[in-house]
């Protein structure tokens, strides 16, 4: 069981992963950063990690190394912090280093916990939403947009005692709870992320500019529809996404105009209030690496296959971002005259 000895890892010098640790050890904990390249390193060592934003501006000074292999012993607990499309392989690098009973919180966008329980044992691995936002500005510089929480969870809902612990730790970061359903949890934030990362790569734009077309809004809510399909042949129960302020069942419950008025406000509302913001996915894209989507649409799509659901609108989005990465399609807005898209014009 955890305490407060705990030998602790944040893996992932990202935006998630550097806020998170500046902010165990402004709390008193001396987490270990574990960073891809050398110039974050010396910049962690020496100068600090530079945070600033809605959390106010901090400069926090870690003990930082590039290779898991130069930890100072084996972690007790590791947040895992690093890209999804990353986490896999990272943690086959990680795992030799481990206890037995070492215990691994995801901080990734979309489910990913599975494939990662294959690879660390499922009983290591603590699912996690991170319901709070940052940006990366550069080496060793990270913004935090948003403020939120974290919600925790037994990778199979069990009983478990580690819980309450990294509750506990996590809550000067962001506040944190428990969460009895956190695939639910994990889920309603998938659903979300799955729009506005898979919209903004195939059209290359910012949320203002995308979510103010109506067509586009329309196929937003097609990708949601879809999703909560899947989810219902899963026998899933949807919790509330955006920090509790959409219930996907009243959201999409009902076509009458007031309704679809309703949807299309609360969505255009979404992209001016983050009309500067460009999605994650998009800027990896801009940067030359891969997206999320696999553990994002691509999550959607293969519980649909696995329950022969029907998901004709994030399918094409899956195999568009796959060629847009392969560098065979090029993102812009004519990628919304695909033949799926046009019923929704």
């Amino acid at each position: 069981m955890l305490n407060r000895n705990a030998r602790t890892a944040v893996i992932g010098a990202g935006a998630i992963g550097g806020v998170t640790a500046a902010f165990l050890k402004i709390a008193g904990w001396n987490p270990q950063l574990v960073c891809k390249h050398q110039q974050i390193v010396d910049r962690v060592t020496s100068k600090g990690l530079l945070i600033t934003g809605v959390r106010g501006n901090h400069v926090v000074s870690l003990d930082a190394v590039r290779n898991i292999s130069e930890l100072s012993g084996s972690p007790d607990l590791v947040f895992l912090a690093t890209k999804a499309t990353d986490c896999v392989q990272a943690a086959r690098e990680f795992e030799p280093y481990l206890k037995k009973d070492s215990v691994i919180v995801s901080l990734q966008n979309g489910i990913c916990e599975d494939d990662l329980g294959a690879v660390l044992g499922r009983e290591r691995v603590m699912r996690c939403v991170v319901g709070w936002g940052a940006s990366l500005l550069g080496p060793g510089k990270m913004e935090v947009t948003s403020k939120g929480e974290f919600v925790i969870g037994n990778i199979d809902n069990r009983a478990d005692e580690n819980l309450p612990f990294v509750r506990d730790m996590l809550d000067p970061v962001a506040p944190a709870r428990i969460s009895e359903n956190i695939v639910g949890e994990l889920y309603a934030k998938l659903i979300i992320n799955a729009c506005i990362n898979s919209l903004g790569v195939i059209t290359g734009q910012r949320l203002g500019k995308l979510l103010a077309g109506r067509k586009v809004r329309n196929i937003f809510v097609a990708l949601m529809q879809e999703a909560m399909a899947v989810a219902d042949n899963m026998g899933l129960k949807v919790e509330k996404g955006a920090g509790g302020r959409i219930d996907y069942y009243e959201f999409l419950g009902g076509n009458g105009f007031l309704k679809n008025f309703k949807r299309h406000l609360f969505i255009r509302a979404i992209g001016f209030r983050y009309r500067r913001i460009k999605s994650s996915s998009l800027q990896s894209i801009e940067r030359g690496r891969r997206t999320e989507v696999g553990y994002l649409n691509g999550y959607i799509v293969g519980q649909a296959q696995k329950k022969q659901v029907d998901t004709p609108v994030n399918s094409v989005v899956v195999e568009m971002i796959r060629q847009i990465e392969a560098g065979t399609r090029k993102m812009g807005p004519e990628n919304l005259n695909d033949p799926v898209f046009n019923r929704y014009s």
